[in-house]
């Protein structure tokens, strides 16, 4: 009889570990789609300081410069900032409020699709802030070499802690990535979901319309990328270089070796190529660090590159150009590449 109270027990006990282990699955489930639901809230909420800092800060400081002592045209400012006004008003009185509300329910309303759908009639604004974009910072970069006071303001806030050190026109781009990253945040979220959850219609049908928008969004994204590259390669040449330009793309850019033709001693060199031309460097000590000055510029237009036929000098080759004729030496094959 022990024994088969003993076998009882055993089979009273089989079916309890199971369904704890399925309720700890479940809730690390929940969890993680509660942390995504959170990250949504987290960002959308510096998302909106972005926003009040670009529309009451820079806007507000430049139309108030520009409506009392005509420094600039006003126009110039409502090109430069487009619709950001109706952006930030809607993320700030309604998208921000809700998520906030919903994060409040979390334990009832499990969900974000629902109030992410809200968001697709708005996205219109979008389009508009993004096809203005190009001429946006345009705007800015024309105006801050026109008008003193209108730098001097620009300059006055990037200064300012709520800037973060950061340029005006890389907050401008915070709308246009703000799309594509609701995508992403959207797509972890549904791959958290767990099967048949409630939510996973709204949530899908709510990526699908992000989706679409955010595909207007990667056009600028990468154009920015591309100019602040080429600003950087412009403060490496002291500014001396004008190559910050909208047809211009970075190609490549490094260290390399130049063969003296007079006694074969090698010298460092920095060679930088765009989509037009090659900039032969050589470096420049300053107080704040290396920088470089141009010593050669090539066309890329009937530039040829030929492997050097000295064979006691591995990974040499020659550049020939317009302009004038290089024999170089990469330190690695890597770099030759």
């Amino acid at each position: 009889e022990e024994d088969d109270e003993e076998e009882d027990e055993k089979d009273r006990e089989i079916p309890v570990l199971p369904m704890e282990r399925q309720e700890s699955v479940e809730l690390t489930v929940q969890q993680r789609v509660f942390h995504i639901a959170n990250e949504l809230l987290q960002t959308e909420k510096a998302y909106v300081s972005r926003l009040h800092l670009l529309d009451q800060v820079f806007c507000a400081r430049l139309l108030e410069e520009a409506r009392n002592r005509s420094s600039f045209p006003a126009d110039v400012v409502h090109g430069i900032f487009s619709n950001i006004c109706s952006i930030y008003c809607f993320h700030q009185q309604f998208l921000l409020p809700e998520l906030e509300k919903r994060m409040e329910e979390w334990d009832r309303y499990p969900r974000i699709g629902d109030i992410l759908q809200k968001l697709a009639p708005f996205l219109k604004m979008y389009g508009e802030y993004v096809k203005n974009f190009d001429r946006a910072v345009e705007l800015v970069n024309t105006w801050t070499e026109r008008s003193t006071q209108f730098k001097v303001i620009i300059h006055e806030v990037q200064k300012e802690e709520a800037c973060g050190n950061l340029t005006l026109q890389h907050h401008m781009l915070e709308p246009v990535q703000r799309i594509p990253r609701y995508e992403l945040l959207l797509k972890d979220y549904l791959l958290k979901l767990p099967h048949g959850s409630p939510d996973s219609k709204d949530a899908q049908k709510s990526l699908e319309l992000i989706a679409t928008a955010a595909e207007h969004s990667n056009a600028p994204i990468r154009k920015m990328e591309r100019m602040h590259k080429l600003l950087k390669v412009y403060e490496l040449l002291g500014g001396e270089e004008d190559i910050v330009s909208p047809t211009k793309e970075l190609i490549k850019e490094g260290h390399i070796l130049k063969l003296s033709a007079k006694n074969g001693t090698t010298q460092d060199r920095y060679l930088i190529l765009f989509n037009d031309r090659l900039l032969y460097c050589v470096p420049r000590l300053r107080l704040l660090g290396q920088k470089f000055s141009v010593r050669a510029r090539i066309d890329v237009d009937g530039m040829e590159l030929k492997e050097s036929s000295n064979l006691n000098l591995p990974r040499t080759f020659l550049v020939s150009g317009k302009q004038r004729s290089l024999e170089l030496q990469a330190r690695t094959e890597e770099e030759k590449k």
